[in-house]
This record gives C-alpha cells, sequence and structure tokens, in this order.
C-alpha cells in the first residue's frame, strides 16, 4: 500500500504573535500549507474581529477567513506568567512571527535576540513599517503609510487627481508573502544545516520592491514617473475602455503579433501598417490618438460582444467585474477559487480559495477561524 502524502508543511510548528492583516496573512499561507499556526490574541481579540461586517458571534467575517485554519489561544503577554507562557510555546516551534513595533516584544523577553540564544535553530520573523533599523525603525507604520512613503500612492490615479489608495491593503499583503517566501527558505535552509534564522521584513520596502521600471527609469533616466490613471507607459495599446452599454473592458493589444490581430478584429487592418502604430515605440509616442481610435470602436459594442470578439482574435482583454460577477464568473467556479468555511459555532464563512494548485499533496482548507481562545485546550503541556 502506498504511503500516505502529507500536506507540504506537515509537523510544522508556527507561532503567531501578530495582529491585523500582515503578521496573520503570512501565517494563513502557512497554514493553508499544512503547518499547524497558534495565534496567540489578547484577551480582547484581535482588532480584525471589529472590522467590517460582523457574524452573528460579533467577530468579523474577514477575521473568520483571514486566520482559517489556525488554533486560536489567548494570553495577555503584559502579566508575567501569560508571558513565560507564551515564550515556552514560542521555545517549542519551529518559526515566530510577529508584526509588533521593533522592540516592543523585548520588554516580555519573547523577541528574537532572547528567543535564539537559547534556541538556535528557531526562525524568527518580524513585520514592522520601516523594519527593525535606521531612523525611523521605533515609529508606527501601518500600511497606509508604506503606500505612501513606498512610492505606490504617488504613481496610482488619474494625471490631474490626488493620489490614490488601490483599495485593498497591499502593503500589508505585499509584506505578508515576502515572510511567507523568507520563512520556507529559512525552514530548508535550517533543516539542512540545523541553523535558523532572524527575518526582517518592511511594509516600506515590500511596497517599493514592487515598482518595477519606476526606480531605474529614475536613476538611469533621471524620470520621475507621475500618475497616468489606467495606461502602461510603456507598452500600448493598455487601457480600459467603455462600451456601448456602460460597462469597461481591459485590453492588452501591445505585442506586434496581437496588434496586428486586434487591429483586424477592429475591422481596421490598416491601423497595423500606419506609421504611427507600426510598432510598440511609434504606439508609445503615439499613445492618446489609438486609444481614441479604440475608444470609437468599443463603443459601438456591447461587454459580451467585444469579450467574444476579442477572444476569438486571441487579444488579451477582460471585462472590469465587480465582486458579484466574479463570484458567478465560470472560470473562478471552475477553479474553486471561493469556498465556504465553518467555525466551530456552525457559522458559514465565504473565503478565498488557496491561490497555489498542488498535484500531489492538494491544499484542503481547515476551518473559519472562532471564538477568542477556542483552542486553547490543545497547547502542548
Amino acid at each position: 500500500m502506498a504511503a500516505e502524502i502529507k500536506p507540504c508543511l506537515d509537523g510544522v510548528q508556527v507561532l503567531e504573535l501578530g495582529s491585523s492583516i500582515a503578521g496573520p496573512s503570512a501565517t494563513r499561507h502557512l497554514a493553508d500549507l499544512g503547518a499547524t499556526v497558534w495565534k496567540v490574541e489578547p484577551p480582547a481579540g484581535d482588532q480584525l474581529r471589529t472590522w467590517g461586517t460582523r457574524a452573528p458571534d460579533g467577530s468579523s467575517y474577514w477575521f473568520k477567513g483571514h486566520n482559517r485554519g489556525k488554533r486560536l489561544v489567548s494570553f495577555d503577554v503584559r502579566r508575567a506568567e501569560d508571558a513565560a507562557a507564551v515564550r515556552k510555546l514560542a521555545l517549542s516551534v519551529d518559526i515566530v512571527i510577529e508584526n509588533f513595533r521593533p522592540g516592543w516584544l523585548a520588554q516580555y523577553g519573547l523577541d528574537a535576540q532572547s528567543l535564539r540564544a537559547e534556541k538556535p535553530s528557531l526562525i524568527y520573523l518580524s513585520i514592522s513599517g520601516y523594519g527593525q533599523d535606521g531612523p525611523m525603525a521605533g515609529q508606527p507604520g501601518y500600511g497606509a503609510i508604506a503606500e505612501s512613503m513606498g512610492g505606490f500612492r504617488h504613481i496610482t490615479g488619474e494625471p490631474d487627481g490626488p493620489p490614490m489608495r488601490m483599495g485593498i491593503s497591499i502593503a500589508d499583503e505585499l509584506a505578508g508573502l515576502n515572510a511567507s517566501v523568507a520563512v520556507l527558505a529559512a525552514l530548508h535552509a535550517r533543516d539542512r544545516d540545523g541553523v535558523g534564522e532572524t527575518i526582517d521584513i518592511s511594509l516600506v520596502e515590500s511596497v517599493f520592491s514592487i515598482l518595477e521600471s519606476v526606480l531605474p527609469e529614475y536613476v538611469h533616466a533621471g524620470k520621475v514617473t507621475k500618475r497616468v490613471g489606467n495606461q502602461l507607459t510603456t507598452a500600448a495599446p493598455s487601457n480600459v475602455y467603455p462600451t456601448c452599454d456602460e460597462q469597461w473592458i481591459a485590453i492588452a493589444g501591445n505585442g506586434e503579433g496581437i496588434f496586428r490581430r486586434m487591429a483586424a478584429a477592429m475591422g481596421r487592418p490598416e491601423l497595423a501598417e500606419d506609421p504611427r502604430y507600426a510598432d510598440n515605440h511609434a504606439r508609445v509616442a503615439n499613445m492618446a490618438a489609438l486609444d481614441a481610435e479604440i475608444v470609437r470602436w468599443t463603443k459601438t459594442l456591447t461587454l459580451d460582444e467585444l469579450d467574444g470578439v476579442l477572444a476569438r482574435a486571441g487579444v488579451p482583454a477582460g471585462p472590469i467585474l465587480a465582486i458579484d460577477a466574479i463570484v458567478a464568473h465560470p472560470q473562478i467556479r471552475a477553479r474553486a477559487a471561493v469556498r465556504m468555511l465553518r467555525d466551530e459555532q456552525g457559522i458559514d464563512v465565504a473565503t478565498y480559495g488557496p491561490v497555489p494548485h498542488l498535484s500531489e499533496r492538494p491544499i484542503q482548507l481547515a476551518s473559519a477561524a472562532g471564538a477568542v481562545g477556542r483552542d486553547q485546550a490543545l497547547l502542548p503541556s
């Protein structure tokens, strides 16, 4: 009989000393992959429990999905006996992830230096606004500030409008992804040579690191990237375009072959031969005129008609979907990208399906997060 194939992180123990979004996001990824995650909340609970629409038990649905699959325990680390209990738990796990202000946990003996001095194999990861050193290290740093200081909001919005927020907590989610990648790399290295790691993740740097061409174009050409709305400034056409039924469609017809197919689909094959649009450099230089040509065409068709025409032509395109349309979309349904989980009180919670689809060790989502301290009895003695 073949041996049972266990989840990727089966047997890995993680302690989360986090709250809100970034730290819990990192540990959610690890829990999805099969790690046992101990989430420590204060007696009043993680503040995310109060954000957004509440479930019947008073905790937000967001919290319940964001902390799925974790073991929920409660301690007040400001009390000596609770700090000692959390320290004991920290020294029993493989990974500790925290997202408090630098230095705050040190007063309770729960910082990386204290714990790794006793257990060198421990992997300890900290997420903070600005990182663990530098002149701003000790200042509070939330995602909104990181998006601003990291450059994201400066380039987001319409040219004549104010800097804009994306609509989600992108800095926190990016930091969570960076954190999960880092601890997996450190776990592999520790299993190879027995030495743990101290990992420092900054919200600001998580945002700054995805600015793509903004940095090299400034350093090498003196260009300070401005807000340009929905245009892609390095390739054209790439924008969102209105339809005759007052919808919007995103079209990325910026490859050479793709643009030829798009021009043919528009009934305007001569556009591909026009010197203004003959290659990407020319199209970028004449972006406004080209977009005007495309708008004249898209406004003659409905969203469904455009989607079909462009799909048949092999042109990357897609409707701008609100959440109701996303949930109903056949591609989202086919990929099970929306899941329903139940907590211990029988409350059903909608949550996102895991992004990695694994062939040999498919991810099985566990229950939604429930009451504060729900799993206290499961703590190791």
